[in-house]
């Protein structure tokens, strides 16, 4: 049984560009490589941070849909903890109306709108 999760990660800003992506496919690929499904994921870019973590004001945001087994979630948190590029992880689990919502909120972004 997979459940679907959702984690947003935060990579110091100190990398290049070329270094975040890799570090972004890393995660997609551990995902993937475990037995995990990506559902959607998203580059939200170098954003402020609220408060500075390990003297960093600004941080690589990335989020990542995907559905797992349970056991996965430990391994992947244990990779974000040994990766000294990532500053901050949130990984929870999407109840059947958080997955509503997002899918209604991709579909809505993805659709055309035109002007008359």
């Amino acid at each position: 049984m997979l459940n679907q999760y959702e984690t947003v990660f935060i990579i110091t800003p100190v990398l290049s560009d070329p270094q975040m992506k890799e570090t972004v496919q890393k995660f997609k690929n551990l995902i993937t490589d475990n037995g995990g499904e990506i559902v959607h994921e998203e580059e939200w870019g170098l954003k402020k941070l609220a408060y500075p973590i390990q003297k960093k004001t600004t941080g690589f945001y990335a989020l990542i849909e995907f559905k797992a087994k349970p056991e996965f979630i430990s391994k992947l948190e244990t990779e974000y903890r040994r990766d000294e590029r990532i500053i901050r992880f949130l990984t929870v689990k999407l109840n059947k109306y958080a997955i509503e919502y997002n899918q209604k909120k991709r579909e809505k972004n993805t659709v055309p709108t035109t002007k008359e």
